[in-house]
């Protein structure tokens, strides 16, 4: 199992993926909103995402777990 992890402190603005889904590598899977900018955080491996440890609000501290792929 993998995991993607926030890298950076933000909130979590949008989600483009759902639990099954199959993610390929360097695929947009969220928005992150820190400072007024809107940062995309990318999958580094491909997968299929397992669980979706946020929700479109949530705060994220940098190193978080966002969600898990297997």
């Amino acid at each position: 199992m993998k995991v993607i992890t926030a890298t950076m402190a933000g909130t979590v603005f949008n989600i483009f993926v759902s639990n099954g889904d199959k993610v390929e590598e360097r695929q947009e899977v969220l928005m992150l909103e820190s400072m007024k900018m809107e940062i995309p955080i990318e999958s580094e491996i491909q997968g299929v995402v397992k669980e979706l440890k946020i929700k479109i609000g949530d705060f994220v501290n940098e190193g978080d777990i966002l969600l898990e792929l297997e």
